[in-house]
């Protein structure tokens, strides 16, 4: 769980970084999944939008990836959304409770 004060460093730091991922009508299929746990593992932050045709909604394909890759949902807002999981060799370093 992250707190409110690591939440907004994250969010701070997501403003700079691209979209890597675009998610379509395809969904969230197991390679995906794969894909967004190897980024989460090499970024440790990683944005991604949900395209106009896809049949869910931004909050709940960042819930599903979450929930498989065990990651912690940043933000939300509009289509994109960005997730965060410390890495086993951390580049991330967060800040104190």
């Amino acid at each position: 769980m992250l707190t409110s004060k690591q939440r907004a460093f994250l969010r701070s730091m997501a403003n700079t970084i691209p979209s890597i991922f675009h998610i379509g009508k395809s969904g969230v299929t197991p390679e995906l999944t794969e894909s967004f746990g190897q980024a989460l593992e090499a970024r440790e932050l990683v944005k991604a939008n949900v395209l106009d045709n896809n049949l869910l909604d931004a909050r709940s394909v960042a819930q599903t990836i979450a929930d498989r890759t065990h990651a912690d949902i940043v933000q939300v807002i509009g289509s994109r959304f960005v997730l965060y999981r410390k890495a086993k060799n951390p580049v991330i370093e967060l800040p104190k409770l």
